[in-house]
């Protein structure tokens, strides 16, 4: 008896899996965060599509290990040290891009930051230091990229927000103030920055597989979470979308995300 292949499988064996390789050729992404996490999938995915990635981060041993892995692999990274708290070294380090590259294409603000107690628990220190990191960093960077972006007529800006966007758990109203805020300030950004084509996307993202997550929650069972990977490729999708086209607002959650109906 002749075994009758499932279509399904049979499709998944012939089609040719997309090249991204020089998808991004050419272009200069920043990436806040960047040597752990979420963060450095990114600048896995956009390394591997042939951008230059730089790797900014507080931690800067991290971001070398990362540009370091990068570069063995004959991508092309950087790494740098940035605290997104400080406005100067922020306008600094996107002046120094724009000279060393001639230009800054890619923002990708995904740093960020928790502090997670009681509401009678946090201090104001604490929520200042939630909201410089998740909210008012963004805007800085934003701020600073965006001039000469508009000015050649393209760039993109992606700011990574969360479900706690969209929802409200307790003991997290520092972390849902900065991420409510970002969405809000994402959305307002891309009006500003649409008639100058410069595209801005809130990527609203659900509970991935990384230490912001593990370390404080080390019970949450791996399978209610995804491969930052999974969330690093939506982002490329988001670039790549065709010229004419932006997407204000993507939402990546888990196929068990518990944080969403």
């Amino acid at each position: 008896m002749t075994q009758t292949q499932n279509p399904q499988t049979q499709n998944s064996q012939t089609q040719p899996q997309a090249d991204f390789s020089q998808a991004l050729a050419g272009q200069v992404a920043l990436v806040t965060g960047g040597g752990s996490g979420l963060g450095a999938a990114i600048c896995r995915v956009l390394a591997e599509s042939g951008a230059h990635v730089i790797a900014a981060d507080i931690q800067l041993p991290q971001a070398e290990r990362l540009a370091g892995e990068l570069t063995d692999a004959g991508l092309k990274a950087k790494a740098i040290s940035l605290d997104v708290r400080d406005e100067n070294a922020l306008e600094q380090v996107v002046q120094q891009l724009e000279e060393e590259y001639g230009h800054l294409d890619i923002l990708i603000n995904n740093a960020g930051t928790d502090v997670t107690v009681a509401i009678e628990e946090l201090s104001v220190a604490d929520i200042d230091r939630v909201l410089d990191v998740n909210l008012r960093g963004p805007f800085l960077l934003s701020r600073a990229a965006l001039p000469n972006m508009a000015k050649r007529g393209h760039g993109a800006i992606v700011n990574i927000t969360s479900t706690a966007a969209k929802r409200a758990w307790a003991n997290a109203t520092a972390y849902h103030a900065s991420k409510w805020g970002l969405l809000g300030f994402s959305h307002a950004l891309h009006v500003e920055a649409r008639p100058h084509g410069v595209r801005v996307t809130a990527l609203v993202v659900g509970g991935m597989q990384t230490p912001f997550i593990l370390e404080r929650f080390p019970d949450t069972p791996l399978e209610n979470l995804q491969d930052p990977r999974n969330v690093a490729e939506a982002v490329r999708y988001v670039l790549l979308q065709p010229e004419g086209t932006v997407v204000p607002e993507m939402t990546v959650i888990p196929m068990r995300e518990t944080s969403w109906p």
